[in-house]
């Protein structure tokens, strides 16, 4: 065999010290880079798969937080719907009241405007009244002085 490597040039014990130098050098790479490296891999790994469990929680509870808010909303535009509807009845209520009362204040000017026309009315015929007595006393006094003059 050292034939067949001296046929080739090659030195075996120097080929010998290459393999051991090839195995230390294999070895310092393993122990300082290959084993950090895959733990790093792994660390790096698990940071996210927990990234992707902390998002799927949140992504949840967002999910969750929109159902919440939905029933909220709807229960405040419940809520909303029925004040509106009793303000709405309390407004019919008190425009009622208030038109009953425009109505008896109408009837009441009304009556007081037709109980003083008629007072006026009454003032006038007792006027025209004396004023027709005046004209007769003052025709009767004319018609009398005439007689006597």
């Amino acid at each position: 065999m050292s034939e067949l490597f001296a046929a080739f040039g090659i030195n075996w014990q120097l080929l010998l010290v290459q393999a051991l130098n090839f195995g230390v050098l294999l070895y310092a790479l393993w122990y300082f880079l290959y084993t950090p490296l895959l733990k790093l891999i792994d660390d790096r790994q698990k940071k996210i798969a927990e990234g992707v469990k902390t998002a799927e929680a949140a992504e949840k509870k967002l999910a969750d937080a929109k159902v919440k808010s939905e029933g909220i909303v709807g229960g405040a535009a419940r809520e909303a719907e029925a004040m509106l509807a009793s303000a709405r009845s309390s407004a019919d209520v008190k425009g009622a009241e208030i038109q009953k009362a425009a109505e008896a204040r109408a009837a009441a000017t009304l009556k007081e405007a037709s109980e003083r026309a008629e007072e006026g009315k009454r003032q006038a015929l007792k006027e025209s009244e004396r004023e027709i007595a005046r004209a007769a006393m003052l025709a009767a006094e004319k018609i009398l002085r005439e007689k006597s003059a």
